[in-house]
């Protein structure tokens, strides 16, 4: 792999009529832009292969030289083309591998298009922000979602996540908010999935005599009354119609 303190941005300005010159000369880019040079870049003319309405397909002769004295395991880069408002309209891949110091390298691009373009950038692919799709849900669902603080909804939930190191917060009335550590590499595709069991309920339960229960924040016990706040509402019951209650550990607020 190449040394990460290279640059990673290469910029080509191509004829406005790229598409149609017959003598549009060949465009020449050194990689990185400044430093040590390493690859050495020459597209040839754009040849349109096909079209349909506005689409277009384009094939790129290329060929990259190794100007370093190392070789070059793998390397990937994106093509990007611009049209004259530099509105990307396609892309395309660059693959490197096993280049032999001094080595040159022939291959052909094929880029699909929706227009006609007029410039180009090419950026290392390992610089460009990758992220992927995962299911997030949880046990009971319909639990509200957070991912880095920041609310995504409720689950089941698909998420685009980047790479590096992230936290899912689940909070559901009736239950204890519940954290969970989700870390993408580099590696990770679409398509996974996280569940997370939300933790016992974060209130008191209260079972009646006739069979009922009610679920709330426990008040006060006297000889002849339990007071029980449930939804914000305190609600006051005769001792005897309480059959028994069980307690949610509880923090409580220094004094």
């Amino acid at each position: 792999m190449m040394k990460s303190g290279f640059a990673s941005f290469l910029l080509i300005v191509l004829c406005p009529v790229l598409a149609l010159a017959k003598d549009q000369p060949s465009q020449i880019i050194v990689w990185p832009d400044s430093g040590t040079p390493v690859l050495r870049f020459t597209l040839g003319k754009f040849k349109e292969a096909g079209s349909f309405g506005n689409r277009r397909t384009y094939l790129i002769d290329t060929v990259a030289e190794n100007l370093s004295s190392k070789a070059i395991p793998s390397e990937a880069f994106s093509l990007y083309l611009f049209d004259k408002n530099r509105v990307r309209i396609g892309e395309g891949w660059i693959t490197l591998s096993n280049v032999a110091p001094g080595q040159a390298v022939k291959f052909q691009i094929n880029v699909d298009t929706s227009g006609t373009p007029v410039s180009a950038s090419i950026i290392a692919a390992r610089d460009v922000p990758r992220t992927i799709s995962i299911t997030v849900n949880s046990v009971p669902q319909g639990a509200l979602l957070k991912i880095d603080g920041t609310e995504a909804g409720t689950t089941p939930k698909m998420l685009q996540v980047g790479i590096g190191k992230h936290v899912l917060e689940f909070s559901k009335e009736g239950f204890n908010t519940g954290h969970f550590p989700l870390e993408i590499g580099p590696a990770d595709v679409s398509g996974g999935s996280v569940s997370y069991e939300l933790g016992a309920s974060a209130h008191d339960t209260i079972e009646l005599r006739d069979g009922s229960v009610l679920t709330g924040d426990l008040e006060s016990v006297s000889a002849t009354e339990v007071v029980v706040k449930v939804g914000g509402t305190l609600q006051h019951l005769s001792r005897n119609q309480v059959k028994r209650i069980s307690m949610v550990e509880r923090e409580t607020s220094p004094q």
